[in-house]
């Protein structure tokens, strides 16, 4: 296989932690492992909060919708403004911007004032921070990571710490919510945004000197559409994780009542569950972590779509805390590893002037999606139930995960000659290699 070689100092580091030799992707890394504890914090805390407040879970599901609308709406003119601004400084201003959303939540909540309206606009404010966070973050691991054969472990050890905080904070948030209320979840995330900011003004990045094109935002929102639309595989991928994302991930928004109702447990049980989903993830990210070339991503994107699927259809039917602690360990895992692969293989083959708008379409297929469905899961689940709306949300995603797979064959082909220019792959006589 023609990748780069490593230099002697690349090969003393230990595979799985490889990207960490670069400066300054470990300083984003080392930040990134306290903040987003808190931010899992936080997430766990909003949505017990609103069911306590309200018992509903249409307006569970619309909180959630009013809190990721934004993403759906201006992540693809976000992905313009990082292809044409300094990312590093648009993500120093969007984690500041999280940080004082997440102080202003705390006041309200600790000050005994705080009201659903509040918690709604205070959702949109910070879905239209993660609008421009997420494509800026995403295109700017490149400019962290210098030796780009590095980029595939780079995006799985960011996953990895997402997931080692999916476990710790949601458990600590269940402890913590339990002993003093879901204030404290808010007050602790805003203070861990402080170490990822320090550690992006520690950044020495080299500026770019390329040049900036005069064209109107429009213009190049629309050449990046049909850029990304018009080759099948970046089109394919985005179109599947962004059904998973529409049907199958809302099960989360729906987790407080599935918690209180069928398995009759408290804000400890719904921490519990959520650090399940953690360690799959985690187990996940870390395999992807370990391996050593893009080559056969595209068949984990299948699989692990296939997994979540199925895993969505097994939690419809659990009624009991152990078996669904096992089953979500399998949805995260699923989850994880189709998301890290959908993301490496976007970021191997797409053009670096594009890369900011094909990002922003992948931001807008995993978190722009999902408002529509919290507030369909929401609905859905008022009418027919929780676990019924969980298995007819797996069914979709088996039957979005099997459509891909047949066209896997075909999609590979696509791919080969971008490879094969990268040095990725070696052209044989065989056809497209695999590991």
């Amino acid at each position: 296989m023609a990748l780069p070689q490593p230099s002697s100092h690349h090969r003393s580091q230990l595979p799985i932690f490889r990207a960490l030799q670069h400066r300054n992707y470990r300083l984003f890394f080392f930040g990134q492992c306290i903040s987003l504890i808190g931010t899992w914090m936080q997430q766990i805390a909003i949505s017990w909060l609103v069911y306590r407040m309200t018992h509903s879970a249409f307006i569970l599901g619309f909180v959630g919708f009013a809190s990721q609308i934004p993403a759906f709406l201006l992540t693809p003119f976000a992905g313009v403004i990082a292809d044409r601004m300094n990312r590093h400084k648009l993500v120093i201003l969007t984690q500041t911007l999280a940080m004082i959303q997440a102080f202003i939540l705390a006041f309200l909540t600790l000050g005994g004032t705080i009201q659903v309206w509040q918690i709604i606009g205070l959702g949109v404010f910070m879905g239209m921070i993660n609008a421009q966070d997420m494509p800026s973050r995403q295109a700017f691991m490149v400019d962290m990571v210098e030796n780009k054969g590095d980029l595939a472990n780079a995006i799985a050890l960011n996953s990895s710490i997402v997931n080692v905080a999916r476990l710790i904070g949601p458990s600590i948030a269940g402890l913590l919510i339990a002993a003093v209320g879901e204030g404290y979840c808010f007050l602790i995330n805003a203070i861990s945004y402080i170490a990822v900011i320090i550690a992006l003004l520690m950044m020495q990045i080299k500026p770019k000197h390329a040049a900036i094109s005069q064209a109107k935002i429009l213009t190049h929102l629309k050449e990046g559409l049909q850029y990304a639309f018009g080759f099948s595989p970046i089109r394919a991928i985005i179109l599947l994780l962004a059904l998973v994302s529409l049907v199958g991930m809302p099960y989360t928004i729906l987790m407080p009542v599935f918690v209180t109702k069928t398995l009759h447990g408290s804000a400890q049980t719904l921490g519990f569950l959520m650090g399940a989903v953690g360690i799959g993830a985690l187990t996940g990210a870390m395999y992807l972590a370990n391996r050593k070339a893009v080559l056969g991503l595209g068949k984990w994107i299948a699989i692990s779509s296939i997994v979540f699927g199925c895993g969505l259809v097994a939690f419809s039917f659990s009624k009991t805390l152990w078996i669904c602690l096992l089953i979500l360990m399998v949805m995260g895992f699923g989850m994880m590893v189709q998301m890290a692969s959908s993301n490496t293989v976007l970021q191997t083959v797409v053009d670096e002037d594009k890369r900011g708008r094909v990002m922003s379409l992948y931001a807008m297929a995993f978190m722009g999606m999902a408002p529509f469905g919290c507030l369909m899961a929401g609905a859905v689940a008022n009418r027919i139930g929780v676990p019924y709306t969980i298995l007819l949300s797996g069914v979709i995603c088996l039957a979005g995960a099997f459509l891909f797979t047949r066209k896997l064959p075909a999609l590979r082909e696509e791919v080969r000659p971008i490879y094969v220019e990268k040095g990725i792959l070696i052209e044989t006589p065989l056809g497209f290699q695999t590991e």
